[in-house]
């Protein structure tokens, strides 16, 4: 796992250009205001698979908008074993589990050609101070990631939670543009597995009866969901 330098490969864009903006800080703020922004931003960092954006104990310093590709969160536990805590698609922030700490909890890894915008927190903080908006905003998406967590899913059998995963990311790709029912599967089946809290091998086993059943059709990292009604009744049966 190699660790990224700045690169100014990538044709910077604004903020107000990306097709991601409003999925990220720049929703509601005026013109001005979204200037002042796009100031303290460093866009077009560019990262190959397996490229660490960020590792565990680093202090924190920024917060990282995903462009493109997507990144996972990994923890290492005491034995040395990795637990996949979660993946991020474009228009989503990176690292703001390290606000309370004051360093990165976990590493943050590419898991396929991508890049991000980079913006320092510190600067970031002092221009939501200035800008309700911002601010409101800021709060709006560090609530969001703590409600992300996977608390509800211990209850789950494991066709429910494959079910439920594959549905909660089509419709995070639709919310971002993306088709709901023909992306890629840019993790690996293991980190799929270390996500739910089960075994690859009942991932891939999963993914095969889904698949029989014509709810989904998986073509290497490639999946295109067929019947997402009985999906998500699946995900909801208890």
């Amino acid at each position: 796992m190699s660790s990224i330098a700045p690169s100014n490969s990538l044709k910077a864009r604004s903020c107000s250009q990306c097709s991601m903006g409003e999925l990220c800080l720049p929703v509601g703020l005026n013109k001005e205001e979204l200037e002042r922004l796009e100031g303290i931003v460093h866009v077009g960092q560019a990262l190959r698979d397996g490229d660490a954006l960020f590792t565990v104990g680093q202090p924190f310093e920024s917060l990282y908008a995903v462009r493109s590709g997507m990144f996972k969160t990994v923890a290492i536990d005491e034995s040395g074993e990795e637990h996949i805590l979660g993946f991020y698609l474009p228009g989503e922030l990176v690292g703001l589990e390290g606000i309370y700490s004051g360093r990165y909890t976990c590493t943050a890894v590419a898991l396929d050609t991508s890049s991000i915008c980079r913006v320092e927190f510190d600067q970031l903080s002092g221009l939501a101070g200035d800008m309700r908006t911002l601010q409101q905003q800021m709060f709006r998406l560090m609530s969001k990631e703590l409600c992300s967590n996977k608390n509800t899913m211990s209850e789950l059998t494991a066709e429910q939670k494959l079910a439920q995963f594959l549905v909660e990311l089509s419709d995070r790709y639709a919310q971002r543009g993306y088709s709901a029912t023909q992306f890629a599967l840019a993790m690996s089946r293991r980190d799929i597995a270390s996500y739910l809290g089960m075994a690859a091998e009942t991932v891939s086993r999963l993914l095969k009866r889904f698949q029989s059943s014509q709810w989904i059709a998986v073509e290497r990292r490639q999946l295109e969901i067929l019947d997402k009604e009985c999906l998500i009744e699946l995900s909801l049966a208890r």
